[in-house]
């Protein structure tokens, strides 16, 4: 433990991706740091090892598509941006098709002695139980979704909010691009305008009786996920059950439930009333992405897929995320956060990770980036503007600080973790037609062009924002 006066380090709390990364990207501009991790002293349900950036699931970064896949473009964003995450994945890689998967084992042992060799990172093996103390003065904290109880309380009652430590239910979200609008159909129920509305705002899927039972009868047949060791003692939320639960108290309780069918009128046949209806609400300010209400799921993802495309006017739905049910600990962060990741409340912490609110390893990385240069930033007295909302860094982050709608029926559990994808992105100002060779563009030709041309968009903005804010003159 350095003995240096408390004013001149910063202190990060938790050793895993975004902490690690947090903690490398505040070092090398020539900052004291103390990365706090309570393993091995301290063990956790997940974790089998003391390294730094343990791996706890998959293996798997996912896509390194940085042309056509948002998960992808966030791994070149990383490396313009000298990611000790992305440099330890890329030197542990291991055969998997267009994925970026890594030996788990080399990975963390990679992280882990970059950080421990550095001149300027301490690492401390004790337990943060509590709030930091308060002569800690420039606090990251990262401690993921496996929060120490203690920590998670303290958070909990310094915020005001729920930090959400049960098994969080999650609808799946659908690009809006992607749903039938000759089947499905704007309104709201009894045509009411809400805050903020018109009369309009769900999009409405009709199911005739017998598509409903079959819909029902696929909901209990299908494969369910199993719930992880440490999951199977905490309950259910009660006012989010799973939709297959409440489909096994009853074949018609979805029908007087999410999914029933008053006050609605099918715009494209008025004559005839549906026999259910599946409701679809705007999850983004953008208006690019529909939650599926009240169907959060346990599902796996393949027969979730398969059932959820069964919903007329969802046939060829895209799903930017699908339902799922599990442990977590995040914070309601539009609400409790700034555009800088610190507490508003108490802006000497500042937060990283999937605490914040975003699903994924690349993510969480991503966000512990970010945490570190603006507290590197602040610490030197200098300022530095987020990203641009139109890079995979600054999507996600427009998620976790404001991206996200927040509507009075919904209440603050509206806003959920989420993956980088293309739906977070500002749509472009006019978006591609035609080919290079000036013949136009056809089917899914439209699709792969307009990532493409989000991608590319992206890394320009990124070379400007290294340039004019960073100013790292290595930008690739």
């Amino acid at each position: 433990m350095t003995n240096a006066p408390t004013s001149d380090i910063v202190h990060i709390i938790g050793g895993g991706l975004a902490g690690s990364e947090a903690a490398w990207q505040i070092a090398q501009r020539g900052i004291r740091v103390v990365l706090h991790e309570m393993r091995p002293v301290r063990g956790t349900d997940a974790h089998r090892t003391d390294k730094l950036a343990e791996l706890v699931c998959s293996n798997s970064f996912r896509s390194d598509d940085a042309a056509n896949n948002a998960v992808g473009l966030l791994h070149a964003e990383l490396r313009k941006l000298n990611s000790l995450i992305m440099r330890a994945a890329d030197a542990n890689q291991v055969p998997a098709g267009g994925a970026l998967a890594v030996d788990r084992e080399g990975f963390s042992e990679a992280v882990s002695a970059a950080l421990q060799s550095h001149s300027l990172v301490s690492i401390d093996r004790r337990e943060v139980g509590g709030l930091p103390p308060e002569d800690w003065r420039n606090v990251v904290i990262a401690t993921g979704p496996l929060t120490s109880a203690a920590l998670a309380d303290a958070i909990r009652d310094l915020s005001g909010e729920d930090s959400l430590a049960f098994f969080d239910a999650i609808a799946p979200i659908v690009h809006r691009d992607s749903i039938d609008m000759n089947v499905a159909w704007f309104q709201s129920r009894y045509d009411k305008v809400g805050p903020g509305g018109n009369g309009a705002d769900y999009i409405n899927c009709p199911m005739s009786q017998e598509q409903y039972h079959a819909f029902v009868a696929a909901l209990l047949a299908g494969e369910k996920a199993d719930f992880k060791e440490w999951e199977t003692s905490t309950p259910y939320f009660d006012g989010c059950l799973p939709i297959e639960v409440m489909a096994e108290r009853g074949v018609e309780t979805l029908r007087h439930g999410p999914m029933k069918p008053v006050g609605l009128t099918n715009a494209h046949n008025p004559t005839v009333k549906p026999y259910a209806v599946v409701q679809l609400r705007q999850d983004n300010k953008l208006g690019t992405l529909y939650n599926i209400v009240g169907f959060q799921t346990k599902l796996k993802y393949g027969a979730q897929t398969q059932t959820l495309r069964m919903i007329p006017g969802l046939e060829h739905a895209e799903f930017a995320r699908l339902g799922g049910l599990h442990r977590n600990t995040f914070l309601n962060s539009p609400k409790l956060l700034d555009t800088q990741l610190r507490l508003k409340t108490q802006p000497r912490l500042r937060f990283a990770g999937q605490m914040t609110g975003c699903e994924g390893y690349v993510e969480s990385a991503g966000i512990g980036l970010l945490a570190g240069l603006f507290t590197a930033a602040e610490f030197t007295g200098q300022a530095v503007t987020p990203p641009p909302a139109t890079t995979a860094l600054g999507a996600l982050l427009n998620h976790i600080t404001g991206g996200h709608i927040e509507t009075l029926d919904v209440g603050p559990r509206s806003f959920q973790p989420m993956n980088i994808n293309f739906g977070l992105f500002p749509p472009l100002a006019s978006a591609p037609t035609r080919k290079p060779d000036g013949t136009r563009l056809r089917g899914n030709e439209k699709t792969i062009a307009k990532k493409q041309a989000l991608s590319a968009r992206a890394l320009a903005d990124l070379d400007r924002w290294i340039m004019d804010d960073l100013h790292m003159a290595d930008a690739a």
